[in-house]
């Protein structure tokens, strides 16, 4: 077993750099004989298994879930993250093929993990679908095979949790001092980054890091994953790899956290633009990247990587204040926004319990469907806490929502001119690119605009209240 190189270089294309059953692991990659395994068919799975399946390689695709899986099989094209007309062409081929449970991972010669990793009510990582994942693959391990992690989650997860969980069972298939990492099989770690609803990047041409246990690892993670990607970063160890797809995270919610309360303050101020002044400061070529304001942080990641470092910093007796202090605002910013949709129904000639109230948008992020921790999503149960009984919703991306806390199911609002002068208040938290903001703020009587959606807009400006616009 050879050791982690401090400066990882990427392996040589030729199978012949390589010794033993890592040289027979390369030449099956090199020459598209390897067989993918996808542990976990979500937002990060799918679009993996598609891309290798389009790119000559056999797939297994394994879901706990029989309805994913029934829809996979089906090439089923309106599952969103990636191509309908790929999917179903991958798996008419025969290329994708999908189970539920882990009895064919044996078969795969690369084995990826992509389970979710979200916090527990304590805000501490929720480890459960990994470990279970890593024992259920343990159980088909074999020599020569290479194990990818690619979920989020804290340093020291690949080495301190998932590499003990598959080396015992290299003890019971017959190996005298069981699976080692680097000599029997291979393991690293490689950081999704997805981003759903990104027309622009996908997964060919966002570049990747890879840091395997060993230096063999990290080459043959390297080798695998260039058969689908432009660009691959090695670096030294899975651990590097870990704590850089948390800065990633951690630093879009930072500069987030940043400007929300900026916008509160220009809020108090009364005579302010935030997104003026984020423009202007936009014009500086260097020393100066624009983010912005909205109603809190919603999907698989932001909202929940600063919990992950902060509790691995409590291990080693750190505080990670500046980083808890901003995941902190970020989570307040739903009860900011309900205090204006408070304030925007006393300006109308109605009682609170009689308000009608259109929440405009509930998924995570523009033009999708993910509902994932969606500032939406407590803003409604806010809402619904404070006494707002006549509440409703519009998204062209999700037809129907269970309304957390509130005990009942709602369907899509069509945005017709009757519906929109039915309510009092619409407040805009996802500002899909489908919504006709000029109908909107030309019929709903009031507006909260949480994304400067009506930016364009004006005439009406009077029934608009801009999140950090200085109205609110």
């Amino acid at each position: 077993m050879d050791n982690q190189a401090s400066n990882a270089e990427a392996p040589h294309s030729e199978a012949t750099f390589f010794t033993g059953v890592a040289r027979e692991l390369a030449e099956r990659i090199s020459s598209k004989q390897a067989i993918i395994g996808i542990a976990g068919l979500g937002y990060v799975g799918l679009p993996l298994a598609v891309e290798f399946a389009g790119r000559g390689f056999r797939t297994i695709g394994i879901d706990l879930d029989p309805e994913r899986v029934r829809r996979v099989a089906a090439g089923d094209p309106s599952i969103e993250g990636t191509s309908g007309e790929v999917l179903s062409r991958v798996v008419r081929e025969g290329m994708v093929e999908v189970c539920t449970d882990f009895s064919r991972a044996g078969e795969a010669d690369i084995v990826f993990i992509c389970v979710p990793t979200p916090v527990t009510t304590a805000k501490n990582p929720e480890m459960t679908y990994i470990e279970s994942a890593a024992c259920a693959l343990a159980e088909h391990l074999r020599k020569g095979q290479l194990i990818v992690l690619k979920s989020t989650t804290y340093p020291g997860t690949t080495e301190e949790l998932v590499q003990p969980l598959l080396e015992q069972q290299g003890k019971g298939a017959g190996v005298a001092d069981g699976f080692v990492a680097g000599r029997d099989y291979f393991l690293a770690f490689s950081p999704e980054r997805i981003d759903p609803g990104n027309s622009q990047f996908a997964t060919a041409n966002t570049p990747v890091v890879v840091g395997g246990v060993t230096r063999t690892c990290t080459q043959l993670a390297v080798l695998a994953m260039k058969q689908v990607c432009e660009q691959v970063h090695p670096v030294s160890s899975p651990r590097v790899a870990e704590m850089e797809k948390l800065l990633e995270n951690i630093f879009r919610s930072v500069n987030i956290a940043l400007l929300n309360e900026l916008a509160q303050l220009c809020d108090r101020m009364g005579d302010i633009s935030v997104w003026e002044v984020v423009e202007a400061a936009a014009t500086k070529p260097f020393g100066f990247m624009p983010f912005f304001p909205g109603p809190g942080l919603g999907g698989h990641c932001i909202p929940v990587d600063p919990y992950y470092l902060s509790w691995l910093a409590r291990r080693h007796d750190f505080e990670t204040a500046f980083i808890t202090l901003s995941a902190r605002i970020n989570e307040t910013m739903p009860h900011y926004v309900v205090e204006a949709v408070m304030r925007a129904i006393a300006r109308q000639p109605v009682r609170l319990s009689d308000a009608r109230v259109l929440v405009l948008g509930v998924a995570f992020k523009r033009d999708v469907s993910d509902t994932r921790h969606s500032p939406a999503l407590r803003i409604m149960e806010l809402l619904s806490r404070r006494g707002v009984t006549h509440l409703a919703y519009s998204d062209p991306h999700v037809p129907e929502l269970d309304v957390p806390g509130a005990g009942f199911r709602l369907a899509s609002v069509a945005l017709t001119e009757e519906a929109l002068r039915s309510f009092d208040v619409a407040v805009i938290v996802t500002d899909h690119s489908a919504f006709p903001y000029a109908d909107i703020a030309e019929h709903t009587r009031c507006i909260v605009d949480t994304r400067n959606a009506l930016k364009n807009i004006v005439c009406d400006r009077e029934k608009i209240m801009l999140l950090g616009g200085g109205d609110l």
